[in-house]
Formats: C-alpha cells, sequence, structure tokens
C-alpha cells in the first residue's frame, strides 16, 4: 500500500509502540551500554553476525526510529542518524573516497553553507573538483568516487538539475548524493536518480530551531558490486572490522552496505553521535514536517508576489521551498530594510517556524526565511521595513 507523507511522517517504519510498556512515543533511551546475554551473544554482535545493540554511539533503539521513519518517508532503503548536518555529509564522502581519490563537486556547494566540508576531505587527501553540472562527466576519471551537489544552493539559492547528473553518473557507475535540507519533500532526490540523500535536521525536519543532527538516507538502488574497482571501501576486506566485506556481510539481512559501513567505521570511528534527546525532538519535528512544509511554501509564495511587485526590489530568487533573495538598491538600503523588520529574526539558520533573515547583510542581497506566522503579518512587517528604503 503507498501511503501519503502526512501519513508516513507518523507511521513510517515498523515502530508502532515500544514493546515492554506499550508506550506509543518511541522512548528516550538515555543509556552508554546494553547487556549482553553472554560472551557468545557479544562476539557475534561485535563480529556482525547477528543484529543487535553494543554500543549508543554506534546504534540506540529511539535513533532506529528516526532512521528507519525518515528513510521510508524519503524512499530509501536505510539511513543513519548523526549529530550534525556536517557530520552526515563528511561521513558520507568518506565512506566511499579515501587519500587519492576525488569527488566532483558543484560549484556553487563551494560560495556556500557546505563550503569548510570542502576544506576538511581535502585534509584526508581528498581531491575537490568543482565542476558546473554540465561539466561532471569531463570531471570524471577512475579516481572518482563520487558527486555531490545541494538541491537548493543556499544563500545562491540556485537549484541543481539532479536527474541530469544522476543519468550522468549512471552511464559512468557513479553515485549521487544530494543536500536536500532546504526543499525536504517539495524534492525527492531519490525519485529523481539520486543515490544518496543528506539532510541537516536542524533546519526543516526538526522545524523549530532547538535541535541539531544530521541524516544519511541510502536509496538502496546503487549496483556497487557491478562496480566493485570503483568503491573498494565497501567491496574489499576492511581491516578494522575484522576483515569485513560490507557488501556482503549485508546480504542476509538485505541492509545497506553504504549505512552499514557508515555507522561501523565513520560513526564509531569518529564519534560523531547524535543525543537520544536530540532523537526524541527530532522525531516529534518529522511528524509535522507535512503540515509545516505546506505553510512554509504558502507563504513564500505570497512573500514573493508581494516583493515582486516592489519598484525597489530586483532579482528576485523564490519559487523553490521557503527561501526568498533579493537585491535592494544598494547595501545601505539592505541595511536598513533588515533592521526595519520587527517580526523577523536575524540568524544564521533557516527552516525555523519563525520567519528570518539569514546571515550577515553585508551586501545589497537579502536572504529570508519565511516562517509560520500569519500570512498578512509577514507581509505587513515586508511592507514597513520597505518604507524605510
Amino acid at each position: 500500500m503507498t501511503r501519503h507523507a502526512e501519513t508516513l511522517a507518523l507511521h513510517g517504519g515498523p515502530y508502532r509502540s515500544d514493546p515492554a510498556t506499550g508506550a506509543v512515543a518511541p522512548p528516550i533511551f538515555l543509556t552508554t551500554s546494553y547487556q549482553f546475554r553472554d560472551s557468545e551473544h557479544a562476539r557475534r554482535l561485535f563480529y556482525l553476525e547477528e543484529l543487535g545493540y553494543t554500543y549508543t554511539r554506534t546504534s540506540n533503539p529511539g535513533r532506529e526510529v528516526l532512521e528507519r521513519r525518515i528513510a521510508v518517508l524519503e524512499g530509501g532503503s536505510a539511513a543513519l542518524a548523526v549529530a550534525a548536518g556536517s557530520a552526515a555529509t563528511i561521513y558520507a564522502l568518506l565512506n566511499l573516497a579515501e587519500a587519492g581519490d576525488n569527488v566532483v563537486v558543484s560549484n556553487d556547494v563551494a560560495r556556500g553553507r557546505n563550503s569548510g566540508i570542502l576544506t576538511a576531505l581535502r585534509q584526508f587527501g581528498i581531491e575537490i573538483r568543482l565542476a558546473d553540472p554540465a561539466g561532471f562527466a569531463d570531471a570524471t576519471d577512475r579516481f572518482t568516487r563520487a558527486y555531490f551537489g545541494e538541491s537548493l544552493s543556499v544563500p545562491a539559492l540556485k537549484p541543481f538539475p539532479i536527474a541530469e547528473v544522476a543519468a550522468i553518473g549512471h552511464r559512468a557507475g557513479i553515485p549521487l548524493f544530494v543536500d536536500n535540507s532546504a526543499l525536504p519533500l517539495t524534492c525527492r532526490p531519490l525519485d529523481l536518480g539520486a543515490t544518496v540523500v543528506i539532510y541537516s535536521a536542524g533546519e526543516y525536519l526538526g522545524g523549530h530551531g532547538t535541535t541539531e543532527g544530521g541524516l544519511i538516507i541510502d536509496g538502496g538502488t546503487f549496483p556497487w558490486e557491478a562496480h566493485a574497482e570503483r568503491f573498494p571501501t565497501l567491496t574489499r576486506p576492511d581491516e578494522s572490522y575484522h576483515g569485513a566485506v560490507w557488501v556482503d556481510v549485508v546480504k542476509k539481512w538485505g541492509a545497506s552496505p553504504f549505512i552499514a559501513r557508515a555507522r561501523g567505521r565513520f560513526l564509531r570511528d569518529f564519534g560523531g553521535a547524535i543525543s537520544p534527546l536530540n532523537v526524541f525532538q527530532l522525531i516529534q519535528g518529522v511528524e509535522t514536517l507535512p503540515l509545516r512544509m505546506r505553510y512554509h511554501l504558502a507563504n513564500a509564495g505570497r512573500a514573493a508576489a508581494f516583493l515582486e511587485g516592489h519598484a525597489k526590489v530586483s532579482d528576485l530568487a523564490a519559487g523553490q521551498g521557503a527561501l526568498i533573495a533579493f537585491d535592494l538598491p544598494d547595501e545601505g538600503a539592505a541595511a536598513r530594510f533588515v533592521e526595519g523588520l520587527s517580526l523577523f529574526l536575524r540568524t544564521e539558520e533557516y527552516g525555523n517556524s519563525r520567519s528570518a533573515v539569514v546571515g550577515p547583510t553585508q551586501t545589497r542581497r537579502v536572504l529570508l526565511s519565511i516562517g509560520l506566522e500569519h500570512e498578512d503579518d509577514i507581509l505587513a512587517d515586508l511592507a514597513q521595513a520597505l518604507k524605510r528604503l
């Protein structure tokens, strides 16, 4: 049975109630460790012969609820929740790329919020090849391990041609990773051919500006073994994990080798674990995500239509998600406009339930994140601030 996003956000995944207590809301499992039945049970868990919990850094029952729900909501096969969106991106790319390898990255990423991640990857000896989408094929060689782009670049608000780049990757045997933080539900990267979707959960998924987290979702369709030479991290013995070959280890469970290795290697070794408390809060956010996005988008549409008709507003970027960017006559006008806003917050974060000016305004360009206030109040605040120009 195919269910709608509103239903999947509440019921996606196998969790219905806690088997021990009957609690409908997933409990907060605030523990670091788990009791093994005996030494043989412990051995089987650590040698990946049996599924179970070993240490909260790598697995936690509450986190499992979030991961499975997000995987179903996104149309993927498996997911991994980590401490932050930046950790999700780095772990996902390091999962395939090692020193001497390269990743082809959209030029817009280097000018946006993920630019620092590229510097971090270079420190691991991974070459970052920046290219426009049309140039991804030319930037590819036998050491290319992944393509990476943002469904909507921030702050440029430039959409990424997911289907076109995914098709290039499919012909070359290279997976496309897409950061979809700015367009949850409104963009479906896996349906467009992407292999892996990444989220910074502190934005729309959480929705209230209270909780950080990151998510990696594997679509479950990429044929890793068909391109074994290109992906040795998944198809050859892993010395750090008892010589496990990840594509083989997971076959008996029908699981994702990509997510299994990200969990068993990078979450285990780098330790970017998400708190059980954050997991609980993100689950609450995801349950209302479809409803919130509906109002975010409606309010953003009204705000964009209002701004488009103003004589001093130019180069308006809107219509993709609930972010709006535009130019004012000069830097001074932009500063006066921002200072004149009384409803909009000034923050570095977007995707909050509250409307905000995102980032410092040091040029004539303004970036707005449209929230869930009444649309008339949002328009009134914009109108009175524009009168200062």
